[in-house]
């Protein structure tokens, strides 16, 4: 049965003083916050995400800084497409739109732009090192992929005849035509070149170091928030915050966490504390804890080794740029939720034995999800990803006739498409985004390094 939207989310900002000390009245003086301001906004792969069942995004993290500056609480609507958040603005169904809304004439004839404003363009992406090109005449003559009939397919044609033609236009459809896999194509130099915008090329650099995304293709686009053009006090309000040196100052630290901090796949070689030693034969110096907490598990010491190995290298001091912590990489509000501060995250005793939990609750909501002999597959997915997205893709195997029960090439499958729009916004799935590739990849590489382990390694 489909879900009824918008998908309801609560978040309650921490409290905080009120300050309104300005020669003029501020905003909220002349007309007041309410105590709870209800967001609306779009899943995005930036913006607004859902990873490990933590809420994350560049413009959520922004718009609950705004509401702890005001000591104000914040309700999330998520809907599926542009069109039906403007509509809930219309319908007064939402406050503010906390998401990048174009500045265009059309929406400012529909809504009150308001906030920091956002300018993006579109690039060409390409590998870097010798070779880079560094003008758009000399795309004459060379290969270019773009997703057939989209915006960047009309400005690279239009960019043809701007050169007097000779580029070489490739279009692309279906998954493969996703702007995260052509500049993952790129990145293996499977294809030269494609064009997409500045913050996806932006944010994908964090992933691929070896592609260079320098060459603007395009003219600047802006967005920025915004609110019913009947609330110019709210607007006012927002552009108060946004203008003020500890927003602009988070508001910086928060692009550096998004846009470039980098994700890449850990370094192959194993990373252990100094004063740990690997036992003769072992696999790690916390092969002991591995044993412990296996065993009240039912599991093989060796697949929590090589879970271990793929999340940190070993290293217990290991924290990504989610904020994952320790050995096993455990988000630190999910340690909370078992009783675990974070600052004992570092403690690798501490952080096989909450992984252990997190590990068996997983197993137990997948059990009657799908087969025994594939269950573990959806639990590591689910472990990397969470289980929300790992559900999602549940169901949108079961929604377009794979097998809901099998990982591989049906729900790894379906995985997948929640990196495309069309399907995560899909009214199966209620958790949005996801880079899908990630938990198919940690899969496999999870599992071929226990297979090695077993191996190598006695049980």
């Amino acid at each position: 049965m489909r879900r009824l939207l918008p998908l309801l989310l609560l978040v309650w900002a921490l409290l905080g003083t009120l300050s309104c000390s300005h020669g003029n009245k501020s905003a909220e003086v002349q007309h007041r916050l309410p105590d709870t301001l209800t967001v609306g906004t779009l899943y995005s792969p930036t913006g607004f995400f859902i990873l490990k069942g933590d809420t994350m995004g560049y413009d959520y993290d922004r718009i609950c800084d705004f509401a702890r500056s005001r000591g104000i609480a914040l309700r999330f609507k998520v809907a599926r497409s542009m069109p039906a958040l403007i509509d809930m603005l219309k319908k007064r169904s939402v406050d503010v739109l906390a998401c990048e809304i174009p500045v265009t004439a059309e929406y400012k004839s529909r809504v009150l732009h308001c906030g920091a404003v956002n300018e993006t363009y579109q690039v060409l992406v390409q590998h870097s090192g010798p070779g880079v090109i560094h003008d758009v005449t000399q795309l004459i003559g060379s290969d270019v992929y773009v997703e057939k009939g989209s915006k960047y397919e009309s400005r690279l044609r239009n960019l043809d005849n701007e050169v007097g033609g000779g580029i070489n236009i490739h279009t692309v459809e279906g998954e493969a035509a996703l702007p995260t896999e052509l500049i993952q194509r790129v990145s293996r130099r499977e294809i030269p070149f494609t064009i997409v915008d500045s913050d996806i090329a932006q944010m994908n650099l964090t992933y691929y170091d070896s592609i260079n995304i320098q060459l603007r293709v395009g003219f600047e686009q802006r967005s920025s928030w915004a609110v019913s053009r009947r609330d110019q006090w709210l607007a006012d309000s927002i552009n108060e915050w946004a203008a003020s040196l500890d927003a602009q100052e988070y508001s910086k630290q928060a692009l550096k966490h998004y846009f470039e901090m980098n994700r890449g796949p850990k370094p192959d070689s194993v990373k252990v504390d100094t004063l740990a030693v690997t036992p003769p034969g072992g696999i790690s110096p916390y092969d002991q804890v591995f044993k412990q907490y296996a065993k009240e598990m039912g599991w093989d010491w060796r697949l929590l080794a090589a879970i271990a190995y793929s999340e940190s290298g070993f290293d217990p001091n290991a924290t990504s740029w989610m904020g994952a912590r320790g050995l096993m990489q455990v988000m630190p509000r999910t340690a909370q939720s078992f009783g675990v501060a974070e600052s004992d995250l570092g403690n690798p005793e501490v952080s096989v034995r909450v992984a252990s939990k997190i590990l068996k609750e997983l197993d137990g909501i997948m059990r009657s999800r799908t087969g025994a002999a594939d269950r573990i597959k959806f639990v590591l997915a689910a472990y990397n990803a969470g289980s929300g997205h790992v559900t999602d893709a549940i169901a949108l195997a079961r929604k377009y006739e794979l097998d809901p029960r099998v990982w591989s090439e049906n729900v790894e499958q379906a995985m997948l498409w929640k990196m495309d729009p069309e399907y995560y916004n899909d009214s199966v799935c209620t958790n949005g985004y996801c880079r899908g590739t990630e938990p198919v990849d940690y899969v496999i590489k999870v599992l071929n390094c226990y297979e090695n382990y077993k191996k190598n390694y006695k049980k």
